[in-house]
């Protein structure tokens, strides 16, 4: 094995590569090994240091606050009414008489959960979502193509360590809640090379578990990848056509019936909800905001979809063009859901990464031309989804729909980093396209962005 340097910021040379003709198991668990080998050795002290702190402090909010994950109890109640043969949409369970929301599909995955009592089973879900919270940055890093590759594991010890805190996955990890295991189907289909033939599954089997995530195959489509858009959508009809083989009864009743009750998955109007419908409904001090609410997300929609597409078409010009269109593409799809709950908003994570790279591209500039503003759209972001505000302001039953103006902010924090989040991207894109001298507006005609490709068939666009 090669010694290692023990400087600051040198790196470690790693054993030899796997040979290419090794299982792909071996290639699997030799990556992100030789990944930590060839990691800058104090860094990675000091980013492991800084993680286990995090998560010990956070191990004892945990044990203050409480905990009831009731998310994973209504998911082993499906998981057990499937293993059971019980009626999937008739069960209730905890205090809150939850009933089962997710399709039939979704509900057959959540067997396993039935195999481990109750204690074990928390300390699993917990232990998975944290080890999914790395994984989420790790593909966010990759998708948006920072930092330096032997930095990369810093950043993803870091992430799961001081991640925690950012109120969608603090909330996620209170709740046994499975958005980081979309994330990361979803990260993971769109960071794979656009050759590749099975590119969309991912996609198309995180639509089947939960159909929000259904938007990003209209965004494949939109921005010419007609054969990845198939692929998502085969896979999600595949997901259909598994639960009506195995549940058929469960599976009419979801699609014909409970799929349009919103009052199985909650009221509309409570901050927990940080859609713009449930903006809408606070601010009009209405229970249901009725079509008002369904045209400004369908315009949202629109508008989200086309700066996705923008940005992916502008590569050439923009750095990180397909990050952007990923995060635009998730922040339009949790804008205009009927109901977002917080901890839905797990996408801030690649989200504030994508941010960060921005930030520290800015920062590495010469100090004649260095600005700060994407410093302090990347802090003022952080604090947005830690500061925890919807929760700080009266909240509980009516009092939803009596808030005054200044409550209002706070309350829907999300959607508010949102929308602005959105008009930045059509900001920068527009800035890029202006600076390189060429036409706002790309091509109409579909098709795939202009630009050189690798030998994977990934495109690599100029200036990254």
């Amino acid at each position: 094995m090669t010694a290692v340097q023990q400087d600051q910021g040198t790196v470690r040379v790693a054993p030899g590569p796997v040979p290419s003709d090794a299982p792909a198991w071996r290639r699997w668990v030799d990556a992100p090994i030789r990944a930590v080998r060839e990691a800058p050795r104090q860094q990675m002290r000091k980013a492991a240091l800084v993680a286990l702190g995090s998560l010990f402090i956070y191990a004892i909010v945990r044990h203050f606050i409480g905990t009831s994950m009731v998310d994973m109890m209504v998911y082993r109640a499906e998981g057990a009414a499937v293993a059971n043969g019980h009626d999937l949409y008739a069960l209730r369970v905890t205090q809150w008489n939850l009933p089962a929301t997710y399709p039939p599909f979704a509900a057959m995955l959540f067997v396993p959960t039935t195999w481990l009592p109750v204690p074990l089973l928390r300390m699993a879900v917990t232990a998975g979502n944290i080890g999914l919270l790395a994984l989420t940055a790790l593909l966010a890093f990759r998708l948006v193509g920072w930092p330096r590759r032997e930095l990369r594991p810093v950043g993803v010890v870091l992430v799961a360590g001081l991640g925690v805190w950012l109120e969608p996955v603090f909330t996620t990890l209170r709740y046994g809640q499975i958005n980081l295991i979309l994330v990361c189907l979803v990260l993971w289909d769109l960071t794979t090379p656009d050759s590749r033939k099975w590119k969309g599954v991912g996609i198309g089997i995180a639509a089947g578990m939960k159909l929000t995530p259904g938007l990003f195959a209209v965004y494949l489509l939109l921005t010419g990848r007609v054969r990845a858009a198939f692929v998502a959508g085969f896979a999600f009809l595949a997901s259909f056509a598994i639960g009506a083989a195995v549940l058929p009864g469960a599976t009419w009743g979801f699609w014909t019936k409970y799929l349009y009750d919103s009052s199985r998955v909650g009221a509309t109007y409570i901050v927990d909800n940080q859609s713009l419908r449930g903006v809408a409904a606070r601010f009009l001090h209405l229970a249901d905001p009725g079509t008002a609410a369904t045209v400004a997300a369908g315009l949202i929609a629109v508008a989200g979809l086309a700066i996705a597409t923008w940005s992916y078409r502008s590569d050439r010009w923009l750095p990180r063009a397909e990050a952007w269109g990923v995060c635009c593409t998730a922040v339009t799809a949790l804008l205009i859901s009927p109901i977002s709950w917080t901890h839905h908003w797990v996408w801030c994570v690649p989200i504030v990464i994508l941010l960060a790279a921005e930030a520290d591209h800015e920062r590495s500039r010469p100090v004649a031309v260095r600005r700060r503003r994407w410093r302090v759209i990347y802090r003022l972001t952080v604090v947005g989804f830690c500061s925890f505000s919807m929760w700080l302001v009266p909240h509980k039953g009516v009092t939803n729909l009596q808030m005054n103006l200044f409550k209002q902010v706070p309350a829907g924090m999300y959607p508010w980093i949102g929308l602005c989040f959105l008009l930045v991207a059509a900001l920068r894109v527009r800035s890029r396209r202006q600076a390189a001298g060429q036409p706002l507006l790309p091509p109409l005609v579909p098709g795939q962005r202009v630009g050189s490709a690798d030998e994977a068939g990934r495109r690599v666009p100029a200036g990254r």
